[in-house]
């Protein structure tokens, strides 16, 4: 059994939108993209959901950089002030709980990504699932096709690779994020979606090195700027389409990271 130390460690990584886990980025500007990066864009409106801080506010930047424009639901004012003072994002103030405040956001969207996740504090009804499921139903309705919903390590096909420990701590949190996957897989066929499930998360500068993965078995440490770098070229990879990838880094050494070596997946 692992040191409770280390449990804790582990814990607090690997729950992606734990309020504890978070580290909310600082409001910055974003250089507008030169006109050949804009041309790189896939999808020029793209709907945010858990935009406001961790690995959704870090997304924002990453597609601003590529030179699509971002529609962010935030449900505080101020979080949407600083939001809207940068230049190519439309910051909605909403609760991701109302499946028509949701829709209405999106409304123009070509593609929408979501990283909603709550806290293992949380009580009752969970935005891991009913928030992610308003945003897959509401692109749904819209005809909103591409989708890439952010979860996390031990749901699902995924269940075994988390350490028994650290799925009992974050049970419901993990249960409700793969209930959410499980409604995409399921009842929407004809969308083109992908899931991406990060290992435990930190907040320190990108390393360049993290991969996606089809192995399921595989865990490890990434940082969150890794996260929202690898979600949006998954975005734009047509081979990511009806995929689940998990995603690591192989050059952080962690407690739980995957001993064997794993296969990355190509972009």
């Amino acid at each position: 059994m692992l040191p409770r130390a280390v449990l804790l460690s582990i814990c607090g990584c690997l729950l992606l939108t734990s309020a504890q886990a978070f580290v909310p980025a600082p409001a910055r500007s974003v250089p507008p993209p030169s006109s050949s990066t804009a041309l790189c864009a896939t999808y020029n409106n793209v709907f945010v959901a858990g935009g406001s801080k961790g690995v959704g506010r870090l997304v924002i930047d990453k597609l601003l950089q590529q030179g699509s424009k971002v529609i962010a639901l935030v449900r505080r004012e101020d979080v949407a002030e600083d939001l809207n003072a940068i230049e190519g994002v439309t910051a909605i103030v909403g609760d991701a709980f109302d499946q028509k405040t949701v829709e209405n956001a999106m409304d123009g969207c070509d593609a929408a990504i979501t990283t909603l996740g709550g806290s293992t504090q949380d009580e009752g009804t969970r935005i891991d699932y009913v928030g992610n499921s308003n945003v897959i139903e509401s692109a749904g309705i819209l005809g909103v096709q591409r989708i890439v919903l952010v979860t996390s390590v031990g749901c699902g096909s995924s269940r075994e690779a988390a350490p028994e420990a650290v799925f009992e701590t974050l049970k419901e949190v993990l249960l409700a994020k793969e209930k959410a996957e499980n409604v995409l897989i399921k009842y929407y066929t004809n969308s083109n979606w992908s899931i991406v499930r990060p290992g435990g998360l930190k907040s320190d500068p990108a390393t360049g090195n993290a991969i996606l993965t089809e192995d399921n078995k595989s865990i490890g440490t990434i940082h969150r700027e890794d996260v929202a770098s690898l979600v949006v070229q998954c975005l734009e990879s047509p081979k990511t389409e009806r995929k689940i990838l998990t995603a690591i880094d192989p050059s952080i050494e962690s407690a739980m990271a995957t001993s064997a070596e794993v296969e990355a997946f190509l972009l």
